[in-house]
């Protein structure tokens, strides 16, 4: 059995036009066909495959935490895992530079590429098919779906938690900045209005160094309670 015809099995489906799945896994880098159009189409077909499973599943969640649990579902590295799975990365068709660094193992390309294939099932065999191999490969992640709280950024979290507590919203400032304009590090201090303490993040942007002040906030507020 190639390649191909073994990721078709796992996949589920059989291509009429084999010529799509090879597209597909056709990455920029290799020229010709390759599967960036088809990468934009899959895109659209698993984000809609998914919010209608999350739909049908969770009757009970508001359409914000549906969309948190669809943004963790369909994100890169969910994509990059399945595809690495799948053992994707021997079937890519990679440029000579690609295959040097190793880009059959880049996440962004193996995401890419599956989207790809979730593209080229869909135009061979229409939306049932292509809804068919999504539901088969995110089979064991839609039976055990994470917390929606779990998925809530830091600063949410933090908010949420005074909230609940009658307690007003924390104020955030930048403390410093520090390195080249390129690689610049922020360090972001959260302050309680209430009581005045501050606890203080870094990151190499301003909002991730506030979520990592946020985060330190609600370490600190959960080890005194």
């Amino acid at each position: 059995m190639s390649r191909l015809e073994r990721l078709s099995a796992d996949l589920g489906c059989r291509f009429g036009d084999i010529s799509l799945l090879e597209a597909a896994l056709t990455h920029r880098s290799a020229g010709g066909n390759n599967n960036e159009r088809l990468e934009f189409l899959g895109d659209a077909v698993v984000n809609l495959v998914i919010a209608e499973e999350l739909f049908r599943r969770r009757p009970e969640l508001p359409e914000g935490d549906l969309s948190r649990l669809r943004a963790s579902l369909v994100r890169g590295s969910t994509l990059a895992e399945m595809a690495a799975d799948l053992d994707l990365g021997s079937c890519l068709r990679l440029g000579p530079g690609e295959r040097k660094s190793g880009g059959f193992r880049r996440g962004s390309i193996l995401a890419d590429a599956l989207e790809a294939v979730f593209g080229a099932i869909y135009l061979d065999g229409g939306f049932a098919a292509a809804a068919a191999a999504i539901r088969k490969l995110y089979s064991a992640r839609l039976s055990d779906l994470p917390p929606v709280d779990e998925l809530k950024d830091p600063k949410t979290r933090l908010q949420e938690y005074l909230q609940a507590r009658g307690r007003p919203v924390p104020n955030y400032g930048v403390a410093d900045v520090a390195g080249e304009d390129h690689r610049q590090r922020f360090t972001v201090e959260c302050r309680l209005p209430d009581d005045g303490r501050c606890f203080s993040g870094e990151g190499g942007s301003r909002r991730e160094a506030e979520q990592a002040a946020a985060r330190a906030c609600l370490e600190g507020l959960h080890a005194d309670a």
